[in-house]
Formats: structure tokens, sequence, C-alpha cells
């Protein structure tokens, strides 16, 4: 199987992975090997779209990591004892931009020191009126145990996730159907969205709406048994 490590640490696992056989390409993978935590999996994905990812745990703070140790992940995969499981993406698009989300996308205020007022709407019907606050985190069941649950100490498993983030006014979080459309009008910004870890972003002011709804992109990732 022909493989790609990802990771700033990635060269510390290249003699377990060699060891078990994979070979190392640096075009057209079978497979992308992740090693880090749940933000190298974001980078990978960025970078290598649509290909099967592999976690190797490189980090304490992964929450995506398999529950086998790195040896017994790369033992397992070799010997053809895993699944590739697709996971949905989120899009937002906005002034002629658009950006791709595996775990969520967020509209947050730009300048900390003061709240941004918008709109939401789902499937063109308002929720609620006039949202001041922070901003709200729009997430995939994938993503759904970042900064979603942060927020609301929640986390679901189907459809599309809504939370509110500081609002001055209690605003409860939501989970909507998969193939919801949700625009996020600002009234008072400026404001920023941007979507996983990346850099980025689509900066908002008055008047600007933002959609986010389904893309029909999946992130794919290889999960041993």
């Amino acid at each position: 199987m022909k493989v790609i490590l990802f990771g700033r640490n990635s060269k510390t696992i290249e003699p377990v992975v060699k060891s078990f056989g994979f070979k190392m390409v640096e075009k057209d993978p079978d497979l992308i090997i992740s090693y880090g935590g749940d933000g190298t999996l974001m980078q990978s994905e960025y970078e290598y779209p649509g290909i099967p990812k592999l976690i190797l745990k490189g980090s304490l703070i992964c929450k995506k990591a398999n529950p086998f140790s790195n040896e017994e992940v790369l033992a397992k995969i070799k010997k053809g004892d895993f699944s590739v499981k697709d996971f949905f993406k989120l899009e937002a698009s906005a002034k002629n931009k658009k950006l791709l989300a595996m775990t969520d996308v967020v509209v947050h205020n730009d300048n900390p020191r003061h709240a941004i007022r918008y709109h939401v709407l789902v499937n063109g019907n308002e929720i609620g009126k006039d949202i001041i606050g922070d901003g709200v985190v729009i997430a995939t069941p994938f993503g759904s145990t970042a900064y979603y649950r942060s927020i609301t100490d929640s986390f679901f498993e189907v459809g599309i996730g809504m939370a509110f983030n500081n609002s001055t006014e209690q605003a409860d979080h939501m989970v909507l159907k998969e193939d919801s459309e949700i625009e996020i009008k600002i009234k008072r910004g400026p404001a920023v969205a941007y979507a996983d870890n990346q850099a980025s972003r689509i900066d908002l002011e008055a008047d600007d709406v933002i959609r986010i709804s389904r893309s029909n992109k999946k992130m794919k990732l290889a999960i041993p048994f």
C-alpha cells in the first residue's frame, strides 16, 4: 500500500510505518497517514482532500484517534482489517468565496471588543430576531465534539449542529436536518468566517450574507477493527 506521511513530526514514525511494509510516495497514495492530533487530521484533509486518512497518535490530544496502539493500527491496516467511513463536509459561501469544513464553520466577531449582530435563517425561515454575541458555530457530526461541544456541552451523530457563542439573550443550540440550508445575515460587523483550522477566511460586514449547507464532498477515514 502506498502512503504519504503527514504531520509536523511525521519523520519520527516513518521507520515504524516502513517496518510494516508500507511504501512511501510523494503522489498518488492509497492512504494519508496523519501523525499528530485532531488539528493535524484537519490539515491533512485540507492538503489531500478525498483521499482516505489514517490517524496515528502523535499527540496526547487526539480525540479522533483509534483505541489501539500505532503498531496495532498499522498491523490491522496491513491485514485489511479496516473499513473506510465517509463523513460529509460543510460548504460556506459568501462574496464569491467558498470554504469547506470537515468539522465546523464559525462566524465570529472580528474585533473581540465588540459583539456582532446577525440574523439566522434555516430553509428561508428566520430563527428568532436579532442575535447579539460573539457569533455562531455550524458543525458536522464529526466536528460536534470540538468547538460545538465546548459551547453546548453536548454532541450529536446525525444532522447539522448550530451553537450560539456568548449571546446576550439565551439562544438554545439546535440540531438541524442534514439537508438544511442556513443563512447568516450580518446586521452589524465586522465579522469573519472560517472553516476548521484553515488560514483562509471570509471577511463579513453589515448586510453581507453567508450561506452554509452540506457539501457533496466527503472526508474518508480508515477505521481499523
